[in-house]
């Protein structure tokens, strides 16, 4: 048998001529029937597969036309044009948690975790005015805490750092809410993103807090591409937006995810910003 050339049938076989052209056949003869049979079986021929109809090809293309609008928006620009549109229609957003000093805002994020705004203003009220200061805070107990917090996820682990953070605030700030990221971060149940939310809110900061609904948004966007975490949300977001506009961008784009841009089911109808918008624009038209 000459090298490279099938006998019969086997020159029409794909599998074979696909894995072994230009080989010593010879040596492949039982493999090419069993190669073979599969093609006769299944209809795999060369000649076959090139006849063969590309299912979906219309829906591809479709979406792909649907993409052109803004595929050469630069990421610059995107955020020009989404900061932009925020700038003028949520000039006034602002945090959902109610609170008057930086002690009362620190308590009341660290309740919010895995919680809603509006749960959280609902149990802090009674709390806040049991313990108003941190150093009232710091001696009550667990179990008083728990009184007021039982309502909230996960209110056991809540409780203790509640009274943790009091704690080290007396021992170590005089009772008084740090302006640090970390000094913040070292208070026992206080992470970087409620730092963040503390320093941005009270003190205008430009840090970005981000959540699971920026962390989110972000990329359907297309602000940010590729994020594997909040620490590299964070990152790219604050490359590219102002530094005075990061404590606001914060609100914006949490309060854009909570309301309009949701996880299951986002409004695209009710958005503003669809004609910017990375998901947008690569989904195929809603029939």
């Amino acid at each position: 048998m000459r090298r490279g050339v099938l006998p019969g049938r086997f020159s029409r076989c794909y599998c074979f001529r696909h894995r072994f052209d230009g080989k010593d056949t010879t040596l492949h003869l039982l493999y090419a029937n069993f190669l073979c049979f599969y093609c006769i079986i299944y209809k795999k021929s060369a000649d076959t597969r090139k006849k063969r109809p590309k299912i979906g090809r219309s829906k591809i293309k479709i979406r792909t036309l649907h993409a052109k609008s803004n595929h050469n928006m630069t990421t610059r620009k995107r955020y020009e044009k989404v900061m932009e549109w925020f700038a003028a229609n949520a000039p006034s957003a602002e945090s959902e948690l109610q609170y008057k000093n930086a002690f009362e805002l620190l308590v009341a994020v660290m309740l919010s975790a895995q919680w809603t705004d509006k749960r959280v203003n609902m149990v802090t009220p009674a709390l806040l005015t049991a313990y108003p200061t941190a150093k009232a805070m710091a001696a009550a107990t667990k179990d008083d805490l728990l009184h007021y917090i039982r309502s909230v996820s996960y209110p056991n682990s809540k409780a203790e750092h509640l009274v943790g953070m009091a704690k080290k605030l007396v021992s170590d700030y005089g009772g008084e809410v740090p302006h640090s990221l970390d000094e913040l971060t070292s208070l026992p149940g206080v992470g970087r993103k409620t730092a963040n939310v503390v320093l941005a809110v009270i003190w205008s900061e430009p840090t970005m807090a981000v959540d699971t609904h920026i962390f989110r948004v972000s990329e359907r966007i297309g602000l940010t591409t590729n994020s594997k975490n909040v620490l590299q949300t964070e990152t790219q977001l604050t490359k590219y937006i102002p530094k005075e506009l990061i404590p606001k961008a914060h609100h914006w784009l949490l309060l854009h995810g909570r309301y309009v841009c949701q996880a299951r089911k986002p409004k695209c109808g009710e958005c503003g910003i669809i004609s910017l918008c990375r998901y947008y624009q690569t989904q195929p038209p809603q029939m």
